[in-house]
């Protein structure tokens, strides 16, 4: 045991992988799920950064993506454009909403944006419909 602790090899990758990816993906979800909560969704129009005319539209929007990319995640189905949607609402909101500050106040949303690269690279690992889809049968 101690010695798989010190080889470079992975261990467990493509299923770790894909417990990784179901649970950021439920995350992202839970996130996306506020979009179902008018009371929640009117309080993001008393910030400052949403006072645009379009700022509702925007915010439905990146509500709608969460929500889109967590189950996107969490299937296993589109990964890669789950990944894309995840990574430019959650970079939106750590580099703007948040104004950069992800070393700090923003980590929670910069995490996320790194994981959506993570799975941007990587794909689904196993246990997805992607691989059941997709795979190029041999």
């Amino acid at each position: 045991m101690l010695k798989s602790l010190f080889n470079p090899s992975p261990i467990w990758y493509p299923q770790g992988l894909a417990c990784i990816r179901i649970f950021v993906g439920a995350l992202v979800f839970y996130h996306g799920l506020e979009i179902f909560q008018p009371s929640v969704m009117e309080t993001y129009f008393t910030w400052e950064i949403f006072g645009a005319p379009a700022a509702r539209f925007w915010v439905y929007f990146g509500k709608t993506s969460e929500f889109l990319a967590g189950i996107s995640l969490m299937l296993g189905l589109f990964t890669r454009l789950g990944a894309l949607a995840m990574i430019g609402v959650l970079s939106y909101v750590t580099f703007f909403v948040g104004q950069g500050r992800f070393w700090y106040e923003e980590q929670h949303s910069f995490l996320f944006v790194l994981f959506g690269v993570l799975f941007l690279f990587t794909g689904p690992g196993t246990w997805s419909l992607d691989n059941r889809l997709f795979k190029k049968k041999a």
